[in-house]
């Protein structure tokens, strides 16, 4: 089974040369976001009941399809004898896992507590974070989940179909979309924006070798 192929060293490679600063950046960025007051601000801009019918879906969404899209693209994948359509599910299903392994060892240490969606806060809870381990659990919290894997499986796809600009256009609309949606309803922006970062290193370092082994 290819979906752990180099799995650990894939992993080991969003941290190696120069990554490890983009998750130093991403917490860097955290921080002005949450001490400026930016993510309290952009909390209170989208409340709206449009807004939050039309983004909600995202949270969903972004649960659902990395799971469901691997499984059909191994399915199509066999039907047709398609090496790199088989490949390709491998890639994403492994991008997801190691995106979602991430996201998860950083909530556990940095507890960071969550807006309620569906309920508008009245005082800035920005700033409350639980540091230590497994304080508040892994579901919630810094970075998104949604995002992370959103752009980590996307820009799979990127770099293993270059040519294919229709695609491409599709699946950044998908990851904006995830990405603006779960920051609008059950995460604060700057879990957003940390969970793109991360998910961009995680995406080109599964993307890459994956490519290496089609090729």
């Amino acid at each position: 089974m290819r979906l752990f192929y180099n799995f650990w060293g894939n992993f080991a490679g969003c941290y190696k040369g120069r990554n490890w600063l983009w998750h130093i950046l991403a917490g860097v960025l955290t921080y002005i976001c949450v001490v400026s007051g930016f993510d309290w601000s952009y909390y209170l801009v989208t409340r709206s009941n449009i807004l939050n019918s039309i983004m909600f879906p995202a949270a969903i969404l972004g649960g659902l399809l990395p799971i469901l899209v691997p499984l059909f693209l191994l399915l199509v994948g066999k039907v047709r004898k398609s090496i790199k359509t088989i490949y390709t599910a491998w890639a994403l299903g492994q991008a997801g896992i190691i995106a979602l392994l991430i996201s998860d060892v950083y909530k556990a240490i940095t507890g960071r507590t969550h807006p309620n969606f569906g309920v508008t806060l009245s005082a800035d809870i920005t700033r409350v974070f639980h540091f230590g381990f497994l304080r508040a659990g892994v579901f919630w919290g810094w970075p998104s989940s949604h995002t992370i894997v959103a752009f980590a499986m996307s820009l799979v796809l990127i770099i293993l179909y270059p040519k294919n600009k229709k695609l491409g256009f599709l699946v950044l609309a998908y990851t904006l979309y995830i990405g603006f949606g779960v920051s609008i309803t059950i995460h604060w922006f700057s879990d957003f924006i940390a969970g793109a970062m991360i998910g961009v290193i995680v995406g080109r370092v599964v993307g890459r070798n994956f490519k290496k082994l089609i090729n």
